[in-house]
């Protein structure tokens, strides 16, 4: 009697420590599923980090921790620099974005191990070897495209008589003049690097084409994420696209955090 009572009692140890242990391992695999909550911004040429506050405000609301990389544009070693340190601060898996040049810095930088995915806002998507130069020359340039030559110094800035109607038509005027002269310029040796190794070879990669982009031919952007099986978004609308469409812009990066965490 006494054994039948001690074996139902080890019985039922032994069930109570396989229940706890199912439990243990049922939460890890949830925590490993769970929701990717960083993203990093990366701003292009002729722009800073400020253009990304709606986005902010958006995604921070959405319950994201975003943090937003402030580019020297003196070389793309500095910024995927300046990337990668933000990248480093993360807690978790991040979704790197990048608009305009800001597409060939997390290429780049987007091999860090914690980056899990990439959006590209109108932005450069190059494969190994490539550099921005190449690309943006690929096909004709638009009448109102304001990059002029590089100054003494080697720097490139956007005409500020075209930065309304080059680079951010879907603004107000007001808007437009306070960002051309509040424009980050950019040292020509940043469109002749090429890119070492590319991350969307390895990694989801989302695309969001601007239509009405005057400042990199919509058909460039379309054939860059083409040729990174980027899954492509079209949106009607200037360069400046992640302010003029910020909530279109969120749903994409929303959708790649929430697709590469159902993935891993």
């Amino acid at each position: 009697m006494k054994s039948s009572i001690l074996k139902n009692k080890l019985r039922s140890g032994i069930f109570t420590a396989i229940i706890a242990l199912a439990a243990i391992f049922g939460f890890t695999a949830n925590a490993n599923a769970q929701q990717i909550k960083n993203v990093v911004l990366v701003h292009g040429a002729f722009a800073d980090g400020s253009g990304y506050k709606k986005l902010y405000d958006i995604l921070t609301k959405k319950g994201y921790h975003v943090s937003v990389v402030q580019n020297p544009l003196t070389s793309l070693k500095d910024d995927v620099d300046a990337t990668n340190r933000i990248i480093d601060q993360q807690d978790g898996p991040v979704i790197l974005v990048g608009h305009s040049w800001g597409g060939a810095v997390i290429t780049e930088a987007g091999v860090n191990p914690k980056v899990a995915g990439l959006v590209y806002i109108a932005a450069f998507i190059p494969d190994n070897g490539e550099t921005a130069g190449q690309l943006i020359s690929s096909l004709p340039a638009a009448p109102e495209s304001g990059i002029l030559p590089p100054d003494a110094n080697g720097v490139v800035y956007f005409d500020r008589a075209k930065y309304h109607a080059g680079f951010a038509a879907d603004l107000s005027k007001a808007d437009a003049d306070f960002m051309a002269a509040s424009q980050g310029p950019i040292f020509a040796q940043c469109f002749s690097a090429p890119i070492s190794v590319a991350a969307w070879r390895t990694k989801p990669a989302y695309a969001i084409v601007a239509t009405e982009d005057k400042a990199i031919n919509p058909d460039i952007e379309r054939n860059m994420a083409k040729h990174a099986g980027a899954k492509v978004t079209e949106i009607k609308a200037s360069h400046v696209v992640f302010i003029t469409h910020a909530d279109a812009v969120a749903s994409v990066i929303l959708q790649a955090a929430e697709n590469v965490s159902k993935s891993k």
